[in-house]
């Protein structure tokens, strides 16, 4: 087993505009696919995509991922909060050493994520 996680959807209603968030927050121009009733946008090193199809539904609730940001915590915490993302958890030291710090976000589409960086 490679790496344990396979995949992520990060679920959209407004697959643009939460594309366009993810390509600024992730400083990356992510690309758009449209199939006959899905759309995707990968991330890169092919992890997961932002996402929308009938049936899917951003959510506050459940599963957390974190998108790691590095040494730009403070800069990426910025973005959130500049472009329609609200900060719920701010930036705190994790605990466990060597483990950097983390911050948990509410992006454009109501899905709550994480922010893990140095």
């Amino acid at each position: 087993m490679d790496r344990l996680i396979a995949w992520v959807e990060i679920p959209s209603t407004d697959f643009d505009r939460a594309v366009d968030f993810y390509s600024g927050l992730l400083e990356v121009q992510l690309e758009k696919s449209v199939y006959e009733t899905e759309k995707m946008a990968c991330l890169p090193g092919n992890v997961g995509c932002v996402f929308s199809a009938p049936g899917y539904q951003p959510s506050e609730q459940g599963t957390i991922i974190s998108l790691n940001v590095g040494k730009k915590m403070d800069d990426r915490i910025r973005y959130v909060e500049n472009n329609g993302g609200k900060i719920v958890f701010p930036k705190t030291k994790i605990q466990a050493e060597g483990f950097g710090y983390c911050a948990l976000f509410i992006d454009t589409e109501g899905n709550r994520l994480g922010l893990y960086g140095d």
